[in-house]
C-alpha cells in the first residue's frame, strides 16, 4: 500500500468515525431529553442512531460516559451562545446579540437544551463541576459589565442577575417546553417569521424594560450578514 492509500484510508476511518459519533451524540440527545437518564439504554439509542449496539460501546463505553459527553456537549454550545455577550459592545447590542443567540440555540438544540434543564433540576450531578467554575465565571464577568453600564447610567439600575436569569428562563421555555408551544401553535412548529417574531419581541420586552431601544431592525440584518446571531 502506498502512503497515498493509507493515508486516504486513515482518513476515510476518521469520517466514518467522525459521523458515527455525531449520530450517536444526536440520537443520545433525543433518548435522554424523552426519557431522562434512568429510563434511557444503549439499546433505545443504538436504534435511533441506526447502528448496533456494539458499535455505542465501542465509542463510548458506558451510558454514563456517553451522558457527560451530551451534557458537555451543550454546556459548550450554551458557552458558545454566551461568548456572543459582547464586553465590549454597547448594551443594545450586547443583550440583542445574547438574546438572540440563545432563541436560536433554542430552536437548534431542543433535545440538548431539555438534557440540561433535566439534569439541573436532579442537582447537576455529572455537570456540577461546571456550574461551579466555567458558568460562575462567565457570569461574574457579565455582571461586572452590566454594572458598568448601570454605573454609567446607560441603562436603568438593576440586579444583573436576575436580569440574566430572566433571559435564560424566557429563552429557554422555547426549547424545554416546546410540546407545549407547538400544541397552542395549532400542532405545528412556529415558522420562521413566528421565531423572528418571538425572537423580536422578546429582546424588545427585555431592553425597554431596562431603558434600551432594541436595534433597528436593518442593524440586525447586518449582524446576521456578518455571521452574528
Amino acid at each position: 500500500m502506498t502512503q497515498t492509500e493509507s493515508a486516504a484510508k486513515t482518513g476515510s476511518r476518521t469520517d466514518i468515525r467522525e459521523e458515527n459519533e455525531r449520530r450517536i451524540l444526536a440520537a443520545a440527545e433525543q433518548v435522554f431529553a424523552e426519557r431522562g437518564f434512568g429510563g434511557a439504554t444503549m439499546q433505545l439509542i443504538a436504534d435511533k442512531a441506526g447502528l448496533p449496539k456494539a458499535n455505542l460501546h465501542y465509542y463510548l463505553s458506558s451510558k454514563e460516559v456517553l451522558y457527560r459527553r451530551v451534557v458537555e456537549r451543550i454546556f459548550n454550545i450554551w458557552l458558545e451562545a454566551a461568548d456572543s455577550f459582547e464586553t465590549s459592545a454597547t448594551p443594545e447590542r450586547a443583550l440583542s446579540r445574547y438574546i438572540a443567540r440563545k432563541m436560536q440555540m433554542s430552536r437548534d438544540y431542543r433535545f440538548g437544551s431539555k438534557v440540561w434543564a433535566n439534569e439541573v433540576m436532579q442537582g447537576a450531578p455529572i455537570i456540577q463541576d461546571y456550574l461551579e467554575v466555567t458558568l460562575r465565571d462567565w457570569t461574574e464577568t457579565r455582571i461586572a459589565v452590566i454594572r458598568r453600564w448601570i454605573d454609567a447610567g446607560l441603562i436603568r439600575p438593576v440586579e444583573p442577575r436576575w436580569l440574566l436569569y430572566m433571559i435564560w428562563a424566557t429563552t429557554q421555555h422555547y426549547a424545554d417546553f416546546a410540546h407545549q408551544i407547538e400544541t397552542l401553535n395549532g400542532g405545528h412548529p412556529l415558522s420562521d417569521a413566528q421565531w423572528q417574531d418571538a425572537t423580536e419581541t422578546v429582546c424588545g420586552i427585555i431592553l425597554r424594560g431596562i431603558g434600551l431601544e432594541p436595534p433597528a431592525p436593518e442593524a440586525a440584518g447586518r449582524d446576521r450578514a456578518e455571521g452574528a446571531p
